[in-house]
């Protein structure tokens, strides 16, 4: 799907004001209590600070004291609103398309051992559902509801930009419209990429989970009047109309990926401010799977503290969750080799036409399965994993009631089966997996070579970083299921029919 901002040299789109309503100075959120304190309170930092956060050029503005703030700049903006002393400083990454502007990122100003704080960002800088919406009951009534927390926060952030440089928010949405959603690759997620690029992902079942995810903010999309007319006291200030006709659906799903790249989910904190947008957090920060550091919140603070040493100069890394490589290219952009967490979903269900079916169901919950059962493949666990699916499958391929009986009154999830009935069911996983790999238009060493070459499009790197990755799972899975097989007492015993045999998909 096209998306308008490649209309420009250097577009802003992803809180693009709606042309039928123009930009007014009112601004209706009252800004933090620290803007009214004592000009010295508020920038008791900045003598110690200022040189730490600064690169380049911008810090001999700083060292000719206040007179060298730019209004519109997030590190100025953050000094100036109360930005404790930090040991990290911005840099920048070039984009492969010189029409783009380079992205920023967050690396250490000196160097830093495990253990350090490498920043502290004060709540008051902080954006959640609780600061938006100015009720906690609201906040959880929304979510619980009708809308996601990242669909209210882009809507908040879509009528901040509004105000144009009268929200207190200018300079972080300003920061945000720069990224473009683009994460440490310098790539949007694929919820942004044409019917074209997403061809890069054919095969893999990533293209239908972002179909799926589209189809959600679609509807979220549909459920926003909601949030203007439940949350009407914080609303109705603003001079422009309802959602859903200020925002058209494409400026709404570019706010939502940009927010969903950025959002941080904190620990040990009520419902309304579990999602966070945290000024040098993600995306100026790098994802990376094996890393433990983690933003959390410190009495009136969200810190960082770093997990490993840094020299200076080096892009500090956060730990990014338990997600596999298709949920982080669709959130962030980027795929992650070295992700411990990456895995294969494999859906195995029962057979609803089997006369046995309903005997077979109450086995599988007796030994905590369900009819329609969820398996993870995990990376290097492809062994492992198969073992455990082989209990759930045989149970499916049981015929003889005799047999039935025999599995009904034996505890555990072992299903003692034949030799010929376990190469039945070894040979469907087997076809299986040789299946999935068949569904991809290109060979893992094809995959391999497109990510090796620097000069073609990021977008069909990444894409074929994730797919190789796949790939390699399944010939994992492909290698162990054979040698399962070879172990088979005889070689020569014909599979037995399995009129019944579990779906896997």
């Amino acid at each position: 799907m096209a998306s308008s901002y490649h209309r420009g040299q250097f577009p802003s789109p992803l809180f693009s004001p709606s042309r039928r309503s123009p930009i007014t100075v009112t601004s209706y959120f009252p800004l933090p209590p620290f803007r009214n304190a004592p000009f010295h309170r508020r920038n008791r930092f900045l003598a110690c600070a200022a040189d730490t956060l600064l690169a380049g050029a911008h810090k001999e503005k700083w060292r000719g004291g206040l007179k060298g703030l730019v209004s519109g700049d997030l590190k100025s903006w953050l000094f100036r609103e109360g930005l404790p002393p930090c040991k990290v400083v911005l840099q920048e990454r070039h984009s492969h398309d010189g029409k783009y502007r380079p992205i920023h990122y967050v690396a250490a100003s000196e160097d830093l051992q495990a253990g350090d704080v490498a920043f502290s960002v004060p709540n008051s800088l902080i954006v959640t559902l609780e600061r938006v919406l100015g009720d906690e009951t609201v906040a959880e009534l929304l979510t619980t509801n009708k809308l996601s927390e990242l669909a209210c926060l882009a809507l908040y952030l879509m009528y901040e930009k509004k105000q144009g440089k009268k929200s207190f928010w200018y300079p972080f949405i300003q920061e945000l419209d720069r990224q473009r959603g683009r994460g440490q690759l310098a790539v949007e997620s694929p919820l942004l990429w044409s019917e074209d690029q997403l061809t890069y992902l054919d095969g893999s079942p990533t293209r239908a989970e972002v179909l799926g995810r589209e189809e959600g903010i679609k509807r979220e999309y549909n459920e926003l009047d909601t949030v203007w007319f439940m949350a009407g006291s914080l609303f109705k200030q603003y001079p422009f109309d309802i959602p859903t006709e200020a925002f058209p659906y494409e400026i709404f799903k570019q706010a939502f990926v940009a927010v969903q790249s950025c959002v941080v989910h904190l620990q040990n904190v009520s419902l309304a401010r579990r999602f966070a947008l945290v000024p040098l957090g993600p995306p100026l920060l790098s994802y990376k799977s094996n890393c433990k550091a983690m933003l959390k919140v410190d009495q009136d603070f969200v810190q960082l503290v770093v997990d490993r040493p840094y020299k200076a100069g080096e892009a500090i890394v956060v730990w990014c969750g338990p997600q596999p490589n298709s949920r982080l290219l669709l959130n962030y952009g980027f795929v992650d080799e070295d992700n411990p967490y990456d895995r294969l979903v494999i859906e195995a269900s029962l057979n609803t036409e089997d006369p046995q079916y309903q005997e077979k169901r109450l086995v599988a919950q007796r030994n905590g399965r369900l009819s329609a059962q969820v398996f993870h493949v995990y990376v290097g666990r492809e062994k492992e994993a198969i073992s455990d699916m082989l209990p759930y499958l045989r149970l499916g391929y049981v015929s003889d009631r005799s047999e039935m009986q025999s599995v009904i009154s034996s505890q555990g999830p072992i299903c003692h089966v034949s030799p010929c009935m376990e190469r039945a069911v070894l040979d469907q996983l087997l076809g299986y997996f040789q299946a999935r790999l068949a569904s991809y238009p290109t060979t893992l060493s094809e995959d391999e070579a497109i990510v090796a070459d620097c000069q073609l499009n990021p977008k069909k790197r990444v894409a074929a970083r994730l797919v190789s990755l796949e790939k390699k799972m399944l010939n994992s899975c492909t290698r162990a299921t054979i040698e399962l097989i070879e172990q088979l007492p005889d070689h020569t015993v014909s599979p037995c029919p399995a009129p019944f045999a579990p779906l896997l998909k």
